[in-house]
């Protein structure tokens, strides 16, 4: 939970950096964050597999392909590379069908090109934390995010006031933040203290079979929060197509919501390494119920978050905005209104993340993945275009369209979460995971 905590701050840091720049900035932040995001995951699942596969290798007393699963996974990272750099400088032709703002849309390129750059080095991180998180060893991991952190907060100051690259600086910022974490990582990664056990130098050679088995898994892996995550950058993009007003609004409530849910991915990042530890052990009954604590407290700590979101709105939503920017008291107003929304659905989005994090140390993401495929495309998208655009605004003219504006958009996504919430913890409760495997 604490190394999620610490890319909490990461989010708000990189979020009040760039509330300081203008709200256009914010609002072409809120175009891309979650669509690059879709990208990292997409391609970067094999990073996030790499947990799962240590944890049951732990648990199963396989120290030797503890480590070679991470290695795997940095091997898998090393060959998708490429398509990361070629959708690091399709930017602008992936914003252009978007009908972006053409000041939005400007800023929004100048922070998409160094921000998916980057990419090979967050997926590598995640496969580097996944070891150390599937071992147990979540203190190496927080420490290495916590070096990542304040690296990040001072590129930030340096990149975006003191050399002037601005909203490209906090992209830059990120990005070589994440590379000294891979340094220290793999230093920590390869140290003597880690040979006797694991053999950490000895098990680098590539496997085909391996290879094949960790892309299969992390692929599906990253697909399900990315078929999530793809539907939410949509919705944001329809609210800054509304205005910079209505983006930068959308954003900064994104943002308030991940002192909810990124702690408590921390949470259910430790459900995936128990119940895969249980499974390895062979105790899948105990895993059952390791895996339905980690969901009440979930959702627990998510409920109160929620509720403390919404009641401290007015004093948290102005921290992120400059009162001496244009339609910066409009940005306040409209993200006032929205933030009980998000708070209302806290508790199902614990739901939903929590099982799905505990259905995958089990191994079965492939048919979570297409149910959330389903919900996200059938329901969500098509009925917040319906919801947010007024006749002539939209993307689309086949849907109907009723001009509810922002809040239309918002309630949708309530309803969204508390079904995917559902549909999630029903999975989970059904014990069909029980038959799937990692083997």
């Amino acid at each position: 939970m604490l190394n999620s905590a610490v890319q909490l701050v990461l989010n708000l840091t990189d979020t009040w950096f760039i509330g300081r720049i203008s709200t256009d900035a914010m609002a072409a932040m809120g175009a891309v964050h979650f669509l690059a995001i879709v990208f990292l995951l997409a391609l970067g699942g094999v990073g996030l597999a790499v947990q799962a596969f240590v944890a049951q290798a732990y648990g199963a007393r396989r120290s030797l392909q503890a480590s070679s699963s991470t290695w795997h996974g940095l091997w898998s990272t090393m060959l998708l590379a490429p398509a990361f750099l070629a959708i690091a400088y399709s930017g602008p032709a992936l914003l252009r069908p978007f009908g972006l703002p053409e000041v939005v849309a400007d800023l929004a390129a100048e922070w998409w090109m160094p921000r998916l750059l980057g990419g090979p080095l967050a997926v590598a991180l995640w496969a580097i934390s996944g070891f150390f998180n599937g071992l147990g060893r979540a203190r190496v991991t927080l420490l290495v995010m916590v070096v990542v952190a304040c690296a990040n907060a001072a590129l930030n100051e340096i990149l975006i006031f003191r050399l002037g690259f601005g909203i490209a600086g906090s992209a830059w910022a990120t990005t070589v933040s994440m590379a000294i974490g891979v340094v220290l990582g793999m230093a920590i990664f390869l140290s003597p203290a880690l040979q006797q056990p694991y053999r950490t130098r000895l098990t680098w050679r590539p496997k085909v079979r391996q290879l094949r088995r960790v892309l299969s898994i992390g692929i599906a892996t990253g697909l399900f929060p990315a078929v999530d995550l793809v539907a939410i950058s949509l919705f944001q993009l329809m609210q800054v197509r509304l205005g910079s007003v209505q983006g930068a609004a959308t954003q900064i409530v994104m943002m308030l919501t991940s002192i909810a849910y990124l702690p408590a991915i921390g949470i259910a990042m430790a459900g995936t390494t128990l119940v895969g530890q249980s499974i390895g052990a062979g105790d899948k009954h105990w895993a059952q119920r390791l895996g339905d604590t980690v969901v009440v407290i979930a959702a627990l700590y998510m409920g109160a978050v929620g509720a403390a979101i919404a009641l401290g709105g007015p004093w948290l939503v102005p921290i992120f905005t400059d009162a001496s920017h244009p339609g910066a008291q409009e940005v306040i107003a409209l993200a006032l209104s929205i933030v009980w929304i998000a708070g209302a659905y806290q508790t199902f989005d614990a739901l939903n993340l929590a099982a799905a994090f505990c259905l995958r140390g089990a191994g079965d993401v492939r048919v979570p993945t297409v149910l959330l495929l389903v919900l996200a495309w059938a329901g969500f998208v098509p009925l917040a275009h319906m919801l947010s655009f007024a006749p002539g605004e939209g993307w689309v003219d086949f849907l109907p369209q009723f001009g509810w504006g922002t809040r239309g958009g918002w309630w949708v996504f309530l309803v969204y979460i508390v079904l995917l919430g559902a549909m999630m913890l029903w999975r989970w409760r059904s014990g069909s995971w029980k038959r799937a495997s990692l083997t």
